[in-house]
């Protein structure tokens, strides 16, 4: 899904296109986008330091299965093992909920499609009870911090 700057957004429309999550998922999911890609394109580019094949800050699509791990990875920072609680505040409980909430702000333009994505590419990309359980995320928390 390549990003796309928020666009002046009529809130009625928002509230509408959200479905069953509040607004703060589809916050969450934008931001938790821009992190995602920001990840994908410091890891790429540290891959590729004499300059060649570098990944530009304007080349910023990411697949469906990227932005869920990506997503997945900002839950933790933001949240720790408070995470899945969060998450499931806002009614997402599966990978599959990310799906609807990216397609939601297509429809309302604050993302782009590209011809090749699915709300398919979403679908029970990891299971929110083996990545959210207390084991994996203490080791996740304690990785990040280095």
């Amino acid at each position: 899904m390549p990003f796309k700057e928020p666009v002046d957004t009529d809130l009625a429309k928002l509230r509408a296109s959200a479905g069953p999550y509040p607004l703060e998922a589809l916050y969450f999911v934008q931001t938790g986008f821009s992190h995602a890609s920001k990840s994908l394109l410091k890891k790429h580019n540290h891959g590729h330091q004499d300059g060649t094949n570098q990944l530009s800050q304007d080349d910023r699509h990411l697949s469906g299965q990227q932005l869920c791990f990506g997503l997945l990875e900002f839950a933790i920072d933001q949240y720790g093992m408070l995470a899945p609680v969060v998450l499931r505040h806002w009614n997402v409980q599966r990978t599959d909920d990310f799906g609807r909430i990216v397609f939601a702000l297509i429809d309302i333009g604050v993302f782009r499609k590209s011809p090749s994505d699915s709300i398919d590419d979403f679908r029970s990309v990891y299971d929110f009870g083996e990545v959210f359980s207390r084991d994996v995320l203490r080791r996740k928390i304690l990785e990040s911090r280095g």
